[in-house]
């Protein structure tokens, strides 16, 4: 470390309080004080540069912290910089090695190891943390955070002894007992307990918990444990008393009743338990006139005429009195067929009821009766409107009866509007919902939900402006910016299909991309928690965050983005022209035809970012004050996603969403799918193999696994100077044990004979088909096929019939033939917006 003299000294110690209240100016000013007399001087220099990457300078940050290290490269202060320089841009592990640096010059520095130890932790180095944590420990064992962090190290790392024993020597040093007040003890002896009991000694923590329970400030967690710990060591009479006791205190948690259920030995799957069940309900219900749980639950278990019984009573009850989540509340139990005959049968007979008697009970109270059957209608149009029982004609009827009761209900609009998405209209469905919203707009719910139906639709500025009625649209970017910064993903998602639907790939992978960014900050936002949560002492509900954001990627959310989001850069890497927005249209053309369109495309584009820039130009304008440092941050530079899709490695750019993906989703078959498709590309061919056999071990009979197996058949048929070992591996996991590799044709026809009346299977074999002889009478033939499936006496969806679209897109079919497809899909679903024509 240099040395400076007194006054400069001093101006240094000004200049790192400065930075850390956040007085960047009159920091930059103290450093460019120093740096007149000593220009070189290495600490100062990076502190200068921290502040700089305060300020969002960062390169100009890095370019001062590396000179720093230059000056002085034997200076704990500019590698704990450079170290924080790192950790700023999300580079972990460069910022751990210039902490080690920095630790190696000053290991006495307790910031420096703190650091490091925060960065192991979100990096799950638990060795290194272990480490971290005793050199802390060791520093200062007074304090008992660093106890708990040690202890927390070795669990985490799957050391639960090593972990007990920390905690018990940090018991040991107390020299009386803390107060009963002290929430940090209560939770760290909570915490204890679940260690004892996550090391497998389960008496153990039965007997640690007894001793903790009078004082421990959370007894309902004392007891659910206790509960769980008895039922693990078969103490059943002592469980059921436990549980019986949890019941007391809350007689609608469902959990409480299952562990009741395995005290007493019953089971749903036991019919001969059916009786004693009912009668365990049957106590509990008559406890308490409102509780559901003890009245919804026996129907689960419940079957022949004592379902019917209490079905009807619990019918009766919730319609008697209209409440409106019936519906939503029983339709679990349409999983079985008989369940969902008699309910339907229940709920007619109520209608016919109604109307031979004028009410459910042939009363005359017009309020009363006008509920009811207003509550039976539309439990039948929720009932008829449901896929497991859908007869949407019939659904039709019973909404427009309930509307023409009550035309002004937010509820029965909203209904309508789903029946119509099911019909496959997107358009009544948005503008039937715009008229419920409309009925109540301040109504948040049925606001977002008319905005995902108009996205649906493909009004963009039309969701955006419903959207705008609840987002601050001061916000830079507007409400779309607001939007981001809620993380509002369902928005972007459904944004995203729409855009994808529409060809806009550069605004579908935009939207993809923003999903996938806020998972990445539900991340980076971890790191604060690390310290956090131990210093404060809230150690159980810490492991559970650090144990969820382990599973962070196995979002539905996530999920739904990567795989739409990798399958647009198989795209891309298929046909780059996409990239430039010409597509397969535009190959068709002539060639001076072909000049004229992407000149006009070009002068378009180039419209619309000038009217985007100038409506940001006046929006700036319009401020009184000048752009904030946040609002040039929040610019973004790429607002149609054009650098997205001129990447030059649409497969690499890939990887960022697919190995996430099959890291946190292996048993999702479509992640699998998708990972075939990248991986066969870019020829690693055994990580292709490895995702179709995953996929084949989930489901050895999906359609799209037969296809993309004839396709690995044939790309090692032309592969060509394969390594020996990964040819040895090629044959002996795929080539020799797959069916087919005899005859592929042969293949192909047998799994058309096994899967005769199945819509998708037939579909992926006229593909297969064109695959194995791609010649123009194959391919008519085939496109024959793919269109009399929508006139065959099979259940085909209006999902597989767009599938079916997109088979003849991949064939390049001919404008004619896709019209003719699309002809045949209108007449089958004639209210579906998808196979209309502008």
């Amino acid at each position: 470390m240099q040395p400076l003299p007194s006054k400069e000294n001093t101006l240094f110690k000004s200049l790192v309080k400065h930075y850390e209240t956040k007085q960047y100016k009159k920091g930059l000013k103290a450093a460019e004080q120093i740096l007149r007399k000593f220009p070189s001087h290495g600490d100062t220099q990076a502190m200068k540069a921290l502040i700089l990457n305060s300020q969002g300078h960062n390169d100009e940050a890095f370019a001062l912290g590396k000179e720093a290290l230059k000056h002085d490269m034997r200076s704990h202060v500019c590698w704990h910089v450079y170290g924080l320089l790192w950790r700023s841009v999300k580079n972990y592990e460069e910022a751990i090695k210039a902490y080690k640096f920095a630790i190696r010059i000053e290991p006495e520095s307790q910031n420096i190891i703190r650091d490091l130890s925060l960065l192991q932790a979100q990096t799950r180095d638990f060795e290194g943390y272990i480490d971290s944590r005793r050199t802390m420990l060791q520093a200062r064992p007074g304090l008992r955070q660093n106890w708990t962090a040690l202890a927390v190290a070795h669990h985490l790392s799957g050391d639960c002894k090593e972990a007990e024993r920390t905690l018990k020597a940090y018991e040991d040093t107390l020299k009386q007992p803390p107060p009963r007040t002290d929430l940090e003890h209560s939770e760290a002896v909570l915490y204890k307990n679940t260690i004892i009991y996550e090391s497998g000694d389960v008496e153990r923590a039965l007997d640690h918990l007894e001793e903790i329970r009078k004082a421990n400030l959370d007894p309902t967690a004392v007891m659910e444990l206790k509960g769980q710990y008895l039922l693990d060591l078969k103490r059943n009479e002592e469980a059921e008393k436990v549980y019986r006791a949890l019941l007391d205190r809350n007689s609608e948690n469902r959990q409480y009743f299952s562990g009741l259920e395995k005290a007493l030995g019953l089971s749903h799957t036991d019919e001969a338990a059916a009786e004693k069940l009912a009668e365990l309900y049957q106590f509990y219900a008559a406890k308490n006139e409102r509780n559901d749980a003890t009245r919804r639950i026996p129907l689960d278990f419940l079957k022949g005429d004592a379902f019917k019984r209490a079905a009807d009573n619990y019918l009766r009850k919730k319609l008697n009195k209209g409440v409106p989540s019936t519906f939503p509340n029983i339709k679990a139990l349409y999983k079985d067929s008989e369940k969902r005959d008699t309910i339907e049968e229940l709920v007619l007979g109520y209608a016919s009821e109604h109307k031979t008697n004028g009410s459910a009970q042939g009363e005359v109270n017009g309020d009363k009766s006008d509920r009811f059957e207003q509550s039976v209608l539309s439990f039948l149009a929720q009932h008829y409107d449901y896929h497991a029982s859908r007869d949407l004609e019939k659904a039709t009827k019973y909404i427009d009866q309930l509307i023409e009761l009550n035309p002004k209900s937010v509820d029965y609009n909203q209904l309508k509007a789903r029946i119509w998405k099911h019909y496959g209209n997107t358009k009544k469905a948005a503008e039937t919902l715009n008229h419920a919203r409309e009925l109540d707009e301040r109504d948040r719910y049925i606001n977002t939900k008319c905005a995902k139906y108009q996205v649906r639709n493909n009004e963009h500025e039309l969701a955006l402006k419903t959207m705008s009625k609840f987002t601050r649209n001061e916000t830079v970017g507007g409400p779309l910016g607001d939007l981001h910064d809620m993380q509002c993903m369902w928005f972007l998602l459904e944004e995203g299909d729409s855009y994808l639907r529409q060809r806009n790939l550069g605004l579908a992978l935009k939207r993809y991309t923003s999903v996938a960014d806020i998972f990445e900050t539900w991340w980076e936002d971890q790191l604060d928690f690390h310290s956090f949560s131990i210093r404060k002492g809230q150690i159980r509900a810490y492991i559970d965050m650090v144990r969820w954001e382990d599973h962070l990627r196995e979002h539905p959310f996530f999920t739904r983005a990567a795989l739409s989001a990798v399958n647009i850069y198989v795209q891309l890497a298929d046909n780059p022209k996409l990239a430039t927005e010409e597509g397969d249209d535009l190959s068709k053309m002539d060639p001076a035809e072909r000049k004229k369109m992407q000149k006009k495309a070009k002068k378009e584009q180039e419209k619309a970012q000038k009217a985007e820039a100038d409506k940001k130009a006046a929006a700036a304008a319009a401020k009184a004050t000048p752009a904030t440092e946040e609002a040039t941050k929040k610019e973004d530079p790429d607002p149609n996603g054009f650098k997205l899709l001129e990447t030059k490695e649409p497969l690499e750019a890939a990887l960022r969403f697919l190995v996430p993906l099959l890291e946190s989703s292996p048993k999702n078959i479509e992640a699998q799918n998708v990972g075939f498709e990248v991986y066969l590309r870019r020829k690693k061919y055994l990580l292709a193999l490895k995702c179709l056999s995953s996929a084949r071990a989930l489901n050895k009979d999906q359609p799209k696994l037969h296809e993309q197996s004839i396709r690995f058949h044939q790309a090692l048929k032309e592969a060509s100077a394969l390594p020996a070992h990964v040819a040895a591996i090629l044959k002996d996991e795929f080539t020799s044990q797959w069916p087919g590799n005899a005859d592929l044709t042969a293949h192909n026809e047998a799994f058309f004979r096994n899967f005769s009346t199945s819509p998708a299977h037939l579909q992926a074999g006229f593909y297969a088909r064109y695959l194995l002889d791609p010649t123009d009478k194959t391919k008519a033939a085939c496109e024959a096929e793919l269109t009399k499936l929508l006139t065959a006496d099979l259940d085909i969806s209006i999902e597989q019939a767009v599938a079916g679209a997109a088979y003849l897109d991949r064939w390049n079919s001919d404008d004619k033939t896709k019209e003719a497809y699309r002809e045949a899909a209108a007449r089958k679903w004639p209210e579906a917006t998808v196979f209309q024509t502008n």
